[in-house]
């Protein structure tokens, strides 16, 4: 297979009736450690929205069980990639993803928000670190395969195209991002998670290339002091040359899913999806209840 041949094959299929299987072909060929960055960064930045972050500082799902809930939101979210909406293993992670969204008090916007950092921050991590930029195609399947994700999360006034999920995502940044102190403990935990998956002395150098791919925005939602302007370019330079360096090697012919990253630390035995996530209280709104893993995606 040559570099570019899964590209055309994208490119013969339809982006509309085959959105997840193109979405597949993206995410677990094409770029799945692009891909699990860019998903890392969009959770990580629904945090500076108070509402998100100061429910998940309540909740101490990413204060006090930070590796789980890292990788049950991983893994309920990339069962649908694997499998499909409609196979018995996607229908169990979205079925256990609305079974603790319900539980909690979160607003229909924020909702809405967090379903665009899934379409838009894939695009833009790729076309900015990736070994090619992305297609038309794949990114109206990728559009059209979170907005079936939404439909079925129950999330409402959901946008049509990913010019319109990009509209939302920025307009609700600047409008809602903004201080808050539980926030930051969330965000500080998630940065000592991300340096914990390497040798320990290289703690520091890593939260430092991590605050060196945020935008300004961000990092004064959180009262970050700015890297250096010299650490924001090397480290950007690093991960465009590492993209250059993937479009040399041969394309992948094996998928690469979110349950084979070395990132997913939690379950070395193996895990059941219907078994992932929190188990709140039934009744009991806004309750962190009973706790078996990690949350899911927007909890």
């Amino acid at each position: 297979m040559k570099r570019f041949e899964r590209l055309r094959q994208i490119r013969r299929m339809d982006p509309y009736e085959d959105a997840s299987e193109i979405y597949r072909l993206t995410a677990a060929y094409e770029f799945p450690w692009d891909v699990t960055r860019a998903l890392e960064l969009a959770l990580y930045r629904t945090y500076a929205v108070p509402s998100i972050g100061r429910l998940l500082a309540e909740t101490a799902e990413l204060t006090d069980r930070a590796q789980k809930r890292y990788d049950d939101t991983s893994l309920l979210l990339d069962a649908v990639v694997e499998h499909g909406f409609d196979s018995e293993q996607g229908r169990t992670a979205v079925r256990r993803i609305n079974q603790m969204h319900r539980s909690y008090d979160i607003s229909d916007d924020d909702m809405r928000y967090v379903l665009c950092t899934f379409v838009v921050m894939p695009k833009r991590w790729i076309d900015a670190y990736g070994w090619r930029r992305l297609s038309s195609h794949e990114i109206v399947a990728c559009t059209v395969h979170y907005r079936t994700l939404g439909q079925r999360m129950g999330v409402k006034d959901i946008p049509e195209t990913y010019e319109e999920f990009e509209a939302c995502l920025d307009a609700y940044e600047e409008a809602h991002f903004a201080w808050d102190e539980g926030a930051r403990r969330v965000s500080d935990a998630t940065l000592t998670l991300m340096a914990s998956w390497y040798p320990g002395p290289l703690a520091p150098v890593l939260r430092t290339a991590t605050l060196a791919l945020l935008d300004d925005h961000l990092l004064k939602a959180f009262r970050y002091a700015p890297p250096s302007p010299m650490a924001r370019a090397l480290v950007r330079a690093a991960v465009r040359a590492r993209g250059r360096v993937v479009r040399l090697l041969p394309p992948r012919r094996a998928p690469h899913h979110a349950r084979q990253n070395r990132e997913i630390k939690g379950y070395p035995n193996g895990f059941r999806l219907g078994e992932l996530g929190t188990f709140p209280v039934p009744g009991v709104r806004g309750c962190p209840g009973r706790n078996t893993g990690g949350s899911s995606a927007a909890q």
